[in-house]
């Protein structure tokens, strides 16, 4: 399954370093959303329940910044919906880097200038660098997987080929079934193999590090898990940075096609 990454709502329900990703301190996520607010940058809004997404501004915070300000739509229809929302997640990017956090029931007032939503400060704001998150997207093409051995008490038992979505020399990210799987930050599995295209299977043994819920805009849910190679052959890794320069050159040959 393709996922758009500005549009997929990401959920961390596991890691082994939550503080790498989860910004908690108040007055830090007072400060980030301080910079939201001066850089103006756009945010994807999504009201739930339903898939209805908008695009918005977050405005500010009130003097005593414990409410966060966001602005309304032009469409009259949607600033109903907004009303009526049980909660909004806010996607946008600081910096290159992924920002999203969630909005509790908003209350609406009207400005000169038009509708403007204030709900409290956002409990915790969720931050993916690239390098932590989306490496290299794996072409939906030509899907690649990877055949872990699960054991007793792991869900279902034999080999079972997992979708890797994105991949790097330092590990892999994998499309895993929603139930009948156990996999939880911690976990390892020797005996794994690679499967790229044009190379030999390729050894390897995975360390679950995190584990995330993503939720595509029409509502589709996935689970990611991203795992971190251990002891990696030194052959291995040039197979798999050969893999990732082809990918990259035929990704950038196919943007200048386009331009």
């Amino acid at each position: 399954m393709a996922t758009d990454n500005n549009q997929t709502r990401v959920e961390l329900l596991h890691a082994d370093d939550e503080s790498r990703f989860l910004l908690r301190d108040p007055r830090e996520i007072a400060h980030l959303i301080r910079e939201l607010s001066d850089e103006r940058t756009l945010v994807t809004a999504h009201l739930a329940p339903g898939n209805q997404s908008f695009l918005t501004l977050v405005l500010g915070l009130t003097p005593g910044e414990d409410t966060l300000l966001l602005d309304g739509s032009t469409a009259e229809a949607i600033n109903r919906q907004i009303e009526h929302a049980e909660q909004i997640t806010c996607i946008t990017q600081l910096d290159k880097v992924r920002v999203q956090f969630s909005l509790g029931r908003p209350s609406r007032s009207d400005a000169g200038s038009g509708p403007v939503f204030s709900a409290p400060l956002p409990a915790e704001i969720l931050r993916l660098q690239r390098r932590d998150f989306f490496r290299l997207s794996t072409p939906v093409t030509h899907t690649v997987v990877c055949s872990i051995p699960l054991g007793a008490g792991r869900g279902k038992g034999g080999r079972v080929d997992m979708r890797i979505l994105d991949i790097s020399t330092g590990g892999i990210a994998i499309a895993v079934p929603p139930t009948g799987i156990a996999f939880e930050p911690g976990m390892s599995f020797a005996g794994c193999r690679l499967e790229l295209p044009d190379s030999e299977p390729i050894p390897a043994h995975l360390t679950v590090r995190n584990l995330f819920r993503l939720v595509t805009r029409n509502g589709v849910e996935m689970l990611r898990a991203g795992c971190q190679f251990s002891g990696l052959p030194a052959q291995a890794e040039n197979v798999i940075q050969r893999y990732i320069m082809k990918n990259e050159r035929q990704r950038a040959a196919r943007a200048r096609g386009r331009r």
